[in-house]
């Protein structure tokens, strides 16, 4: 077995302005990012022509700006994409090497981290997170000290009772780069299910509720007032920030349509399909209220909106009967959310700029999520320091319609086990022998032993992933690893010094074997 040990460090990032850069910050756009959970390529209907949920708001994205048919994000479950859309660099180079975190988890982004929000705000941007950031912070305990759930939240942090849901929230939103917060903490099937606002919860918990994990709860808090809530903020602020010489940055990641799934009343039934479909419509509302204060604050020509997902869609969504009544969650993508297959990572992706982003476009340049903060250093004339952003890559060239080659022709993604795939091209290398998820084969379920241990697709003329072509290209198979091995070890996959990862870095990991039947 092949293993790519990787050494320890840290980083820090800085930022070097470049030579004519704009000096009025009203030739910068403002820049909207909005990031649904668990809503997969198909769930769009402007991606999806048989798509039986409609998303009409979605939609006006995409036909008054550009799609990109090959967008993915750095892994098929949410936390790691977040560290990747943030920081621009892959998850994997920290410690989270499979999973994701817990409500109580200590935070990933380390201090000192170049993020999206840091670098716009050192060049003049207002910036505010507002939903789901389930990328840890540090809780204060009654005892002293901070919460740590190991990121284990299988049964929530068993002394979630002893943080003090009155004190000051440290090493989260407010301290990376985000000058305002306001939202939940992790997913809302993970206590504590409380509000936060900047370092604060708006109410403390004092009260236990169960969205399908028991725990600490505001006694005002439900799941189904989330997605309304958090609507109102994100519209409020743009329309503080609107009239302001300050352009501003919004990151909004959605709490929706992942677990619990939990459309308001009036959108029950709206889709005749089920919960999923109407919660789906719900997002699309969101969106649709996000379009309707720019256009009452009459900013759209400077406005960047962007739309994404932070991985496919999940098993909970009831798959089966989405197909059922004839509607493709991953359009003609294999798998869902988990998965290191397509249907996991290769995601929703439209973007909107009037009169710059030329309307009804559409891109099949390959573009990842992560690519988010080189976009942002581009457009305010910065560059990046060689220890901030070190795997990201600016698309702004192809939102323009300047770019003249790919703008890159590689990109990692991972499993929810931690299994990578890396992207040559049209060529797509899969380093394990399944799913490394949740679909068939499923690791842990079936015995994969005797499947091939690497897996090899031509995207272009089989994007389903049906025929394994690894026994006919052994040099391909060869170079593809390679390349991974090259951008693991050398910390990073942009041109610059050589970088160290925050640990050890497995290539290809061991595959579980079958779990014992349960005995009656």
């Amino acid at each position: 077995m092949h293993l790519s040990i990787i050494s320890t460090g840290l980083t820090l990032a800085a930022l070097v302005a470049l030579p004519g850069a704009a000096d009025a910050a009203s030739v910068r756009p403002n820049i909207i990012y909005i990031m649904a959970d668990d809503q997969g390529f198909g769930d769009v209907a402007a991606l999806n022509a048989e798509s039986k949920i409609p998303t009409p708001h979605i939609d006006r994205i995409a036909h008054e700006g550009m799609i990109f048919s090959d967008g993915h994000t750095s892994s098929s479950v949410c936390t790691p994409t977040r560290y990747s859309v943030l920081t621009g660099r892959y998850h994997w180079r920290t410690h989270l090497q499979k999973g994701v975190l817990g409500g109580f988890s200590k935070p990933l982004i380390s201090q000192g981290r170049l993020t999206v929000a840091s670098l716009l705000k050192q060049h003049g941007y207002t910036t505010t997170c507002i939903g789901k950031w389930h990328l840890g912070w540090d809780w204060p305990l009654k005892t002293g000290g901070t919460a740590n759930d190991g990121g284990d939240f299988s049964g929530g942090f068993k002394d979630g009772w002893m943080v003090d849901y009155t004190g000051e929230i440290k090493n989260g939103p407010c301290d990376l780069g985000f000058d305002s917060f306001f939202g939940i903490s992790a997913s809302l099937d993970m206590p504590p299910y409380v509000y936060v606002r900047d370092r604060t919860p708006t109410e403390p918990a004092t009260v236990e509720k169960a969205f399908h994990r028991k725990g600490p709860a505001a006694a005002g808090f439900e799941a189904v007032d989330v997605l309304p809530t958090i609507t109102k903020e994100a519209v409020r602020f743009i329309n503080d920030n609107a009239k302001s010489d300050s352009p501003f940055f919004v990151y909004f990641p959605l709490n929706a349509p992942h677990t619990p799934i939990v459309p308001a009343g009036e959108w029950e039934g709206k889709s005749g399909i089920n919960k999923y479909g109407d919660f789906t419509m719900q997002v699309d509302w969101t969106v649709g209220q996000v379009l309707k204060a720019i256009d009452d604050n009459g900013i759209a020509d400077n406005t960047l909106i962007i739309f994404t997902t932070d991985n496919g869609c999940s098993p909970a969504a009831n798959i089966p009967e989405l197909e059922a009544a004839g509607h493709d969650q991953n359009y003609i993508y294999r798998g869902h959310k988990a998965d290191i297959y397509e249907g996991g990572h290769r995601v929703p992706f439209v973007a909107r700029w009037p009169g710059k982003v030329k309307a009804g476009t559409r891109t099949t340049q390959l573009v990842g999520q992560i690519d988010l903060l080189a976009t942002a250093a581009e457009i305010v004339g910065a560059k990046v320091d060689k220890n901030g952003g070190e795997d990201s890559v600016s698309f702004l060239p192809v939102l323009l319609g300047n770019a003249t080659e790919p703008i890159r022709t590689s990109i990692v993604s991972q499993s929810i086990g931690g299994q990578f795939a890396v992207r040559d091209g049209d060529w797509k290398l899969c380093l394990c022998p399944g799913s490394g998820g949740w679909s068939a084969p499923r690791p842990g379920q079936v015995d994969v032993s005797k499947n091939p241990a690497i897996q090899l697709f031509n995207l272009a003329d089989d994007p389903g992933e049906t025929k394994n072509l690894q026994a006919e290209h052994p040099d391909r198979v060869a170079k593809m690893k390679d390349l991974l091995h090259e951008i693991i070890s050398n910390g990073r996959s942009t041109p610059g010094p050589k970088l160290k990862n925050d640990v050890a870095v497995i290539m290809i990991k061991p595959v579980p074997p079958p779990r014992a039947p349960k005995k009656k």
